[in-house]
């Protein structure tokens, strides 16, 4: 993760919306369309955790953190995930499309050029739907490249709280064939932690979704480690997520597999945590660490990619090379998307983008600045309004 190559005085072809060729400017093919740029170009950032589908903050929720409550004072309350499902199922598609799509439009301001974005705040069948709908109407308007996930499985609703083992049936028997027949979804997503899904019932619903043709991912190990690692190294799964409270033998897993270790240390510093995911033990064993921001409403209200990868040094004690190829081509791995994402490489999709800096470390240093100066997509610069102005 630390073998990161770096290009003085270099330039970039596009072909459409491919990289052509890549190399010292004194050795570029001669074009007539040229664009000079200062700074630093990276490979487009690539945020592979969000929730970005939602209504109101819950800002009830922050104060009372701030006083000492816990999560599930916070929920017996009617805080939580709860509060933002019943939010978003007395919202419309219109309403929340267009929140949705300011956010999304932040995100790429910030350099995010390919963004996951899961459901989860519907728990309910139409209410699922209504959200990866959303999604997909973004995808096909907004210029950046929009990964949908599937998350029912996020929380138990209120009406299910007495027969568990129904809503985990609903699941698996109407929302994911539901959501694989209109094809809103690539991937499914499950919360496994003690409290919320278990082992089982997460084997079971992934099980669902792998038949119906969805990849899968996990919420895993975010605050007891109860094995969730263990499960997506075992299933395969593109990715496990948060992982705070990962074993030693969740790690070794990971470690021998293919499935990506995403952070999100910007969660744990927004919820008070004095304790962060244990990326240096993770990274020394062997396995592939991507970071992501974990935007939603209640524990992570984070836009910015460059600050989560600046936390990625001062919080996970990554390096800087680390924390770049973590937010570019292991996030892409954690999507499925590494083949043509992540690089500034010949073949690759052409998502640039621009920083405003001398020195390509500093991207992971002014935190919380305003680091993106442009951002391109698919070979093409986005506009105004979806860059800052440098």
């Amino acid at each position: 993760m630390a073998d990161v190559e770096v290009l003085s005085d270099a330039a970039v072809l596009i072909d459409g919306n491919r990289i052509a060729w890549v190399g010292p400017r004194s050795e570029a093919p001669a074009e007539k369309n040229v664009v000079e740029v200062t700074g630093v170009i990276f490979p487009g950032f690539i945020d592979c955790h969000t929730h970005a589908v939602f209504g109101a903050p819950r800002l009830d929720d922050h104060e009372r953190r701030a006083l000492g409550v816990d999560y599930k004072a916070i929920a017996a309350a009617g805080g939580g995930i709860l509060q933002s499902v019943r939010d978003v199922r007395s919202r419309s598609e219109a309403e929340l499309e267009a929140l949705t799509r300011s956010r999304l439009t932040a995100l790429v301001a910030h350099g995010a050029t390919t963004i996951e974005v899961k459901s989860g705040y519907g728990l309910a069948l139409d209410a699922e739907l209504k959200q990866l709908r959303v999604i997909r109407r973004l995808a096909d308007s907004l210029p950046a490249t929009i990964v949908p996930t599937f998350l029912g499985a996020h929380e138990v609703p209120p009406e299910y709280r007495g027969n568990r083992a129904a809503y985990v049936q609903l699941v698996c028997e109407a929302m994911i064939p539901a959501v694989a027949k209109e094809g809103l979804a690539k991937c499914c997503d499950i919360f496994c932690e003690p409290g919320v899904f278990s082992i089982a019932e997460s084997r079971q619903v992934l099980a669902a979704a792998r038949l119906h043709g969805l990849a899968v991912k996990l919420h895993a190990d975010e605050m007891e480690g109860s094995g969730g690692a263990e499960l997506a190294a075992e299933l395969g799964a593109l990715s496990a997520d948060h992982l705070a409270a990962i074993s030693d033998a969740g790690i070794q897993a990971l470690a021998a597999s293919p499935t990506v270790a995403v952070l999100l240390p910007a969660t744990m510093i927004f919820l008070g945590k004095r304790s962060q995911a244990p990326a240096r033990r993770l990274i020394e064993a062997g396995a592939a660490v991507a970071l992501a921001t974990d935007y939603n409403p209640g524990t992570s209200p984070t836009m910015s990619l460059p600050l989560v990868m600046a936390l990625g040094v001062s919080q996970l004690g990554l390096r800087h090379a680390e924390v770049v190829t973590a937010v570019t081509i292991n996030a892409a791995a954690a999507l499925g998307l590494a083949a043509d994402r992540g690089q500034i490489a010949p073949g690759c999709v052409a998502d640039l983008v621009f920083a405003a800096v001398d020195d390509w470390r500093e991207v992971a240093y002014w935190m919380g600045g305003d680091v993106v100066s442009a951002v391109w997509t698919a070979g093409s610069a986005c506009p105004p309004n979806l860059a800052p102005v440098s």
